[in-house]
């Protein structure tokens, strides 16, 4: 057995003992609903490592690792963490007494801390520990199901045809179908495809033809700022399906297997990341026939986008009602045109930055941040900083002084193969420098703006984000921003995030985030208004 070295038991003897009792156990953490993984995001079960103060109802550590990591050496890491970097309002401290559940542990904790004057006892129940266990558990439980559990193999073997048939080789986003059902409160679902692009992928079933004319009416009328383009998205009243590929899946997209979100829509009710019963033989059926219609008229799509209509009858499963329908789909060649000039609009929004800003000696480049990507400034929970540290992924650790209400970050959500491109692309740069807001100015409109800007190791400078200068949002946002980061000693971080096109756009949850980077927050001395020059 390792003991503990002589420096650090001389370390560990330094810290002040308390009369107090600690306890300490593992407890393997279950995975998520279909299989995911929970937020130790490894293809192994995670384990959670704990010791807590029994007298100050305290958590002093928590550690969570694979299970091929866990092990007696894993509790003692986490108990030297306890004594001198414990978590929360609590000072480093030796405990005068540990408790554990397990045989084996107890003999080798009292064989590693026998010079450290703790004693190690055995307990057949420790019920603070397992209180905070079943919290853990019980938060993990809690959340709902994506779909009705009969319909989940349905819905996914028939997404995975669309997957396989990749329409959207064939069809652009304003090339839209009706499929008209006249079942389950829906007379017609209006069917328009993500993916030409070769960005996101999916399909937006929209309920009314309205709703799916005033996107695109509402999103290429705007400044293309973030909080007009959010606006429009939320306004959006429909399900939909998006298939995003797993990091380790880049370069052959017509061969891996997608992860399936599906969720739906509302203007009132917001975004929503699962199905309810009859949204989801809704969208089986929709998704069905779209499947059967593009296999037929295929050929004909690729090379032009017709007036075509095919009725079909699709047999639903024994617990649905109906067993069977027919429904009818059919291109919309004249609404085509109609979204035409706005989704050429959409698509060049993205390119109104598209020269360098700088001068003589500076250029700014705009390589950095991926196509599609939604972006943003704002504050990260304390704890869920924590968590990602305990977790692994905060890649560039920074001497963060943790005040203030939130940690300041930006926020750059895409899909998870351009996350992990993007993260690539810091690492290659040595990683980065300092992240800070200038001055930009567009000469030939007039226009100032607020440039975000990551500087990397490298000595790149990359705009992460052009902010209207008198937007009051950002005013607000940016204000908030700087307030935080002086708090944090001129610190900030860079996340990095998965799931820009489904529930999680703008608000990702702890499971959706790749990496955090932590860096100063300060500009580089000299470099006055960056001007809009003009491409070679």
């Amino acid at each position: 057995m390792q003991g503990l070295n002589q420096a650090t038991r001389r370390r560990l003897l330094a810290l002040p003992q308390l009369p107090h009792i600690w306890e300490g156990d593992s407890q393997v953490l279950p995975l998520g609903d279909e299989g995911e993984a929970t937020e130790l995001d490894t293809e192994e079960q995670g384990v959670c490592i704990l010791w807590v103060d029994g007298v100050e109802g305290m958590v002093r550590s928590m550690d969570l690792v694979s299970t091929a990591q866990a092990g007696p050496e894993a509790m003692v890491r986490a108990l030297i963490e306890a004594m001198e970097r414990p978590k929360g309002p609590v000072s480093p401290a030796r405990p005068q007494k540990i408790l554990v559940r397990d045989r084996q542990l107890q003999l080798f904790l009292r064989g590693v801390l026998q010079d450290l004057n703790i004693k190690v006892e055995h307990a057949a129940e420790l019920p603070l520990i397992q209180e905070v266990f079943e919290s853990l558990l019980a938060a993990v439980g809690n959340q709902p199901p994506s779909l009705p559990p009969q319909y989940v193999d349905l819905l996914e073997t028939a997404a995975l045809q669309i997957w396989q048939d990749a329409p959207w080789e064939a069809l652009t986003d304003n090339q839209v179908l009706a499929i008209t059902l006249n079942q389950w409160d829906i007379d017609t679902l209006y069917v328009s495809l993500m993916g030409n692009l070769g960005m996101e992928f999916g399909a937006l079933l929209y309920r009314s033809l309205e709703s799916l004319q005033q996107f695109y009416q509402q999103a290429s009328s705007s400044g293309h700022s973030q909080s007009e383009m959010e606006a429009a998205f939320l306004q959006q009243d429909c399900l939909f399906v998006n298939f995003d590929l797993d990091p380790d899946d880049l370069g052959v997209v017509e061969n891996d297997d997608p992860e399936i979100q599906f969720g739906s829509l509302h203007p009132l009710e917001g975004m929503r990341p699962e199905l309810y019963e009859e949204e989801a033989i809704a969208v089986y059926v929709a998704l069905e026939a779209l499947h059967r219609f593009y296999k037929q008229h295929r050929t004909r799509l690729r090379r032009e986008f017709p007036a075509l209509s095919t009725r079909l009858k699709i047999d639903l499963p024994a617990f649905a009602e109906p067993q069977q329908i027919t429904v009818t789909v059919a291109t919309q060649p004249e609404i085509a045109d109609a979204l035409l000039p706005e989704m050429s609009e959409l698509t060049s929004a993205g390119l109104e930055a598209a020269g360098s800003f700088g001068e003589s000696t500076i250029a700014l480049q705009d390589t950095l941040v991926p196509e599609g990507a939604f972006f943003s400034i704002g504050g990260l929970p304390w704890e869920m900083v924590q968590t990602l540290h305990e977790i692994g992924k905060v890649r560039q650790p920074g001497k963060v002084k943790r005040e203030g209400d939130l940690f300041p970050i930006i926020l750059i959500q895409t899909s998870q193969p351009k996350a992990k491109r993007l993260i690539e692309q810091i690492e290659a740069s040595g990683g980065i420098q300092a992240a800070f807001f200038q001055t930009g100015l567009n000469p030939f409109s007039g226009d100032r703006f607020d440039l975000g800007i990551l500087s990397t190791q490298a000595g790149q400078m990359e705009l992460f984000g052009e902010f209207e200068a008198d937007d009051p949002v950002h005013i607000k946002a940016r204000k908030k921003w700087d307030q935080r980061c002086k708090k944090t000693g001129g610190w900030c971080g860079l996340v990095i995030a998965k799931g820009v096109t489904g529930v999680a756009r703008g608000n990702p949850s702890l499971r959706d985030l790749i990496a955090l980077y932590e860096m100063p927050c300060t500009a580089p001395t000299g470099l006055g208004t960056l001007t809009l020059m003009p491409m070679d």
